[in-house]
């Protein structure tokens, strides 16, 4: 049965970030294999998980659709487009990954956005866990990338207008009925303790954080360096409190 985990919120909020620590989580205890899907149009999940994205389901929908007449004999169109966005998987011990990209025109992602849809619902079956980084805001939600989610994590940076986002994505996914089982509230790049005013609309909203995950420079240094961040080491204050966090969520191991 597979496990699926989406991440959303507001830019900024280090969602990306969080999503490779939690890959990172599943991974160092052999819980997977894992399905890392970028559903962000500005892929860069790729780069956190220090693998080479050469081919995305916009680039592939965009020459495909130059190669329509190059169509190998014997095979239809539909069978031809599954093959090569097949080829788009990066693969990696434990952790492969699916990215959307850009779409065919400026600021166009619709059909990329149901192809990524329909490829990952046709992989997950593959892999034990499956853990999508979505664009920032709440298209994602509209378009239903985010749909049959076992645990969607709503991402904050450490601002009230960050926290306000996240009640108008809990909104959404309500007034679109989408299937989400449970939904976290995280706070993110938390500096030290958190405010008294950001704890005030916490409350007034009626959103209880599921965890406050610690300013890191680790992960700064990390990114600046170009280094995966799978690699963090154990000590790092990011990954103790995503470890602490996904036993919530998963149980203990």
């Amino acid at each position: 049965m597979t496990f699926s985990v989406a991440v959303a919120g507001k830019g900024g909020s280090g969602k990306t970030s969080l999503t490779s620590v939690i890959i990172r989580y599943l991974k160092n205890r052999k819980l997977g294999p894992i399905l890392a899907v970028d559903a962000d149009a500005n892929a860069n999940l790729g780069d956190s998980l220090g693998l080479a994205v050469k081919q995305t389901i916009g680039t592939t929908i965009a020459s495909f659709k130059e190669e329509q007449i190059n169509i190998p004999p014997g095979m239809t169109k539909e069978a031809y487009l599954d093959y090569r966005l097949n080829e788009g998987i990066v693969e990696s011990p434990g952790v492969d990954l699916l990215t959307m990209g850009r779409g065919e025109g400026p600021a166009c992602y619709c059909y990329p956005n149901a192809v990524l849809r329909k490829v990952a619902d046709s992989l997950a079956t593959n892999y034990t866990y499956v853990v999508m980084d979505n664009e920032a805001g709440l298209e994602h939600l509209s378009r239903r990338t985010t749909q049959n989610i076992d645990a969607l994590l709503l991402v904050a940076n450490h601002s009230v207008k960050g926290v306000r986002t996240l009640a108008r994505i809990r909104g959404l996914v309500s007034e679109l009925k989408l299937v989400v089982r449970k939904q976290f509230v995280i706070i993110n790049m938390v500096p030290g303790g958190i405010d008294p005013a950001l704890t005030e609309e916490l409350t007034r909203l009626k959103l209880i954080p599921a965890a406050l995950i610690p300013e890191d420079k680790l992960i700064d240094e990390y990114d600046l360096e170009l280094k995966s961040l799978l690699d963090l080491p154990d000590n790092s204050l990011a990954v103790t409190a995503v470890d602490k966090l996904m036993t919530e969520i998963l149980g203990p191991n």
